[in-house]
């Protein structure tokens, strides 16, 4: 059974960091490309990052490029998250995913 566990949010001023990580199970973490994904109250779920199966190659959403890192450690079975120079507008649940499945999610608030 896919297994996703993500942990670390939690309430940060603007300008903050934090770092989301992700602890899989279930399926060979090391052969899947890994996304992170959010969804804010109300609105629907925003992709916003991706690393390939070898933690080589990075994508991310332009609303996070710059202020975002992902990476994994595939020796751990982990993904992580770097959160950076936060914004109100970051706020957010935030979940890691595979094709078919995703964690019950972290949430993030970014607030004064």
């Amino acid at each position: 059974e896919v297994q996703l566990v993500e942990s670390g949010g939690g309430l940060v001023q603007p300008g903050g960091s934090l770092t989301l990580s992700c602890a899989a199970s279930g399926f060979t973490f090391s052969n899947y490309a890994m996304n992170w994904v959010r969804q804010a109250p109300g609105k629907d779920l925003e992709w916003i990052s991706i690393i390939n199966s070898g933690g080589t190659t990075t994508s991310y959403a332009d609303s996070v490029k710059g202020r975002f890192t992902i990476s994994r450690d595939n020796a751990k079975n982990r993904l992580y998250l770097q959160l950076n120079s936060l914004k109100t507008e970051d706020t957010a649940m935030y979940y890691c995913s595979i094709p078919g499945a995703r964690g019950q999610g972290t949430q993030v608030t970014v607030s004064s």
